[in-house]
Order: C-alpha cells, then structure tokens, then sequence
C-alpha cells in the first residue's frame, strides 16, 4: 500500500490512501465494481478497518456486489447498520450510465453506454433458443482499422477498466432481472419487468463472447481482471466454458490469453491469403496467417472438446470463392487444429467499401468446408435493424457527429451556390 493517492472523505479530516491504480470519483469516494476481494480488503484496510475486521467485510461487499447485485449498501442486510453509512461515505458501487436502450424485431438489444469521463462504448444481448450471449466490449473505439467493420473505423479513445467490462456483465443483469431478488434492489431499468423468483438455471444470459468494441488483447489485463470476475465461484460464477475471447490475432498474448484466463478462443481470420488478409485484416501485416496459426494450434487448452473459432466475414469477390474455401481447409488441417468456423455474411453499413456474398455463394463455401469434416454454419445475421449486428458497432454519438458534418457541409454547398 506505499504506492497511493489520498482520498478525501466527505466529513473527514483524514483522508484514506488509495493504490495508484485507483482512481478517485469527483465525490472522493472509491468505485468497488471491477476489484477482487483482496482489493477490497485492502480498500477497506486503509480506511480505518483492522485486517480481521477488513477481511469479513469485503467477503460480505464482494457476495452483495456480484452474487446479489445490489447497488446501495443499505441493501446488505447481513452488514451492521452502523457500518452501512461508513462505507456509503467512503466508497461507491457503480454502474455504466445508460445512455438508450434499442431493441431489435428479432429480440436482439443494444445499449449505448457512457463512462464517467464521458466516453460512449455499446454492449449487445442476443437471444437465442438455447442460450442467451452478450456481446461485451474493451475499448472504446478500436486501433485496428479492419475494412469491413464499422467499428473499425472509430478511432480508438482509451481502454475500458475492468470495472467498466464488467460493469457491462452486472448491467445486462440488471435490465434482464437475473439477481436474487430477496434482499436487495436492482439498478435495472424502469420498462423492465420482473421475471420472478431467482433461480441458477433457466438464466437468460448464458453465455460471454468478447467480441464488442476493441480489441481485448489490446487491454489484456483489464479485461484479464474482469473475467476473473465473471468466473469467480462467489461471484457472477460463469464457467469459463460459456467464455469466449475474440481476437483478430495479437499473436503475443494468445498464449498468455489461454494461461491466465483459460477462455475459450475466437480468432477473426477472414481471409486465406496474405494479400487479402493484409488488405481487410491489417494487423496480418505485423503477425502473418502462418503465425497466428501456429499461436492458435498452441493455444493452451485447445481440444477436440474445446475447439477455436475462427470468424469468417463473406465479402462478395474478395474471398469468397471455391478456392479459398479449399485453402482454409488445407490451413487449418496443416496446423492440426481442432476447428470450427463461423461463416458471417457481411453485415453493411453507410459507406462500406464492400458487398456481402449473394447467399448461394455462402453455401457452396459452408458445403466445401462441412465435407472436409469440419463444422461451417453460417450464422444467421441478428440485430441488423439497430445496427447491433457484427461488425456495426459503432456509437451513436459519432453517427451523429458524422451526421451532424454532413448537414454543415450540405448548408455550405447550398450557400456557395
């Protein structure tokens, strides 16, 4: 703890020592969301508790933030009353602010989200039969500049804090009444309904897939720190199993990704030659299909039971043709990889430079691959109407600007005759 900031506390003369990685909100209090029990322990030992005392107490915090979901300490009913306004003073169990709510013809739901700092980021529900995915983010913007994502042309502002990735998980919850419902109050959303009584089976959100904004293994320890979280036994308690990290090939973090966090792996491969790849795909430029192949096949983990995904957008022209189909059966069979690929019809948005593969076309490519003996579903493109399909996110406060930069430039071409 020598490493610290001091926090001022509203009504006290002593402020409480913070670790520098902590950063105090305008009030002066700590936000608790995004840090482990230890952290919390050690937050609470600053401010005054001794270790034993510090030590109960966070393991209570911790149950009430991520098992119970409650965002008012006045909610934890197994704390003393007493203490409840000593940690309402100090401290703060925040939440991403919701800045809309859509909802799509088919179940989908995005949310535009907004930081403290006032940055806007999206985080995406898709219902399913047998499952329900949010589709979590890691930054805001993106670095990447992959051709057909729309994503991909924001510029990227700053990482999201573990707080903020899982903020998203916490929130999604909320709106979709998925906490115990005795003994606490949900941050949720006032159209919301109550589903009833809270049960660990029959959940609506199943399933994580890191595939929203920004690269994850570009922010590799926060989004490391927040899966954590979401895995966590006494926590939110998702089975890594039902985890999937997305990447579009930072080769020197795979391994890591797979040791630290044991997720399963995605890798957004697209295209079967350098000349293509480098072209949608740029990182490709810096770790070529070779080795990202390779990084993949050592991928720790990987088996027949749990199988890398590769994502395949279908552009029209560009790499969807027999040949390529063939390739990538030869690739993966010559690295050994326990594979399967997902087949995503590209998914348009205002200026793309690109088409999507009529739907005979995805077929005879899906066939080609199936008959090798490797799994190719095309996946069925889900949220298109709110732009929360893959590869449309992008927020709605730059689709507004770009709006508004349009208009201007309109009015001056009116104006100049």
């Amino acid at each position: 703890m020598a490493d610290t900031n001091l926090m001022p506390i509203p009504g006290h003369i002593d402020p409480v020592p913070l670790p520098r990685d902590i950063t105090p909100r305008e009030d002066g209090r700590a936000d608790l969301i995004g840090l482990s029990k230890t952290r919390i322990a050690e937050l609470f030992e600053a401010a005054g508790l001794d270790t034993r005392q510090a030590k109960l107490r966070a393991k209570q915090v911790f149950h009430w933030l991520y098992h119970r979901g409650v965002v008012e300490f006045e909610d934890m009913t197994d704390i003393a009353k007493a203490m409840r306004p000593w940690l309402a003073e100090r401290f703060v169990i925040g939440r991403p602010e919701i800045v809309e709510a859509q909802h799509s013809s088919d179940g989908t739901r995005k949310w535009l989200l907004r930081t403290a700092d006032q940055h806007d980021f999206e985080m995406v529900f898709i219902p399913d039969a047998d499952r329900g995915t949010l589709c979590v983010s890691s930054q805001v913007g993106c670095t990447l500049n992959c051709r057909f994502c729309h994503t991909g042309t924001m510029r990227l502002v700053r990482n999201l804090t573990a707080g903020e990735i899982v903020g998203q998980v916490m929130l999604a919850r909320d709106a979709l009444g998925e906490w115990p419902k005795s003994g606490g109050t949900m941050a949720g959303l006032e159209d919301e309904e109550d589903e009833g009584s809270y049960s660990s089976d029959g959940r609506l959100l199943t399933n994580i897939v890191m595939m929203g904004m920004g690269e994850p293994l570009y922010n590799f320890d926060n989004v490391r720190d927040a899966l954590r979280l979401v895995m966590d036994g006494d926590g939110l308690a998702l089975s890594k199993r039902r985890i999937t990290l997305s990447t579009s090939g930072v080769v020197p973090k795979m391994a890591q990704c797979g040791e630290e966090i044991g997720v399963n792996l995605a890798v957004s491969l697209h295209a079967v030659t350098k000349e293509v790849r480098d072209e949608i795909v740029p990182i490709n430029r810096k770790y070529g299909i070779e080795e990202l192949l390779q990084a993949c096949a050592d991928y720790p983990g990987a088996s027949n039971a749990r199988r890398i995904t590769f994502e395949y957008v279908m552009l029209k022209d560009k790499n969807d043709r027999d040949e390529d189909a063939h390739e990538l059966v030869r690739l993966l069979k010559q690295y050994k990889l326990p594979a399967k690929v997902n087949l995503i019809p590209f998914n348009p948005w205002p200026g793309a430079p690109y088409e999507c593969s009529t739907p005979e076309r995805v077929r005879r490519f899906s066939d080609i691959v199936f008959e090798a003996g490797i799994s190719a579903p095309v996946r069925t493109p889900r949220g298109r109407d709110i732009d929360a399909a893959c590869g449309q996110l992008k927020t709605a406060a730059e689709k507004k600007s770009r709006a508004e930069l349009d208009r201007l430039y309109e009015e001056k071409q009116a104006a100049l005759g």
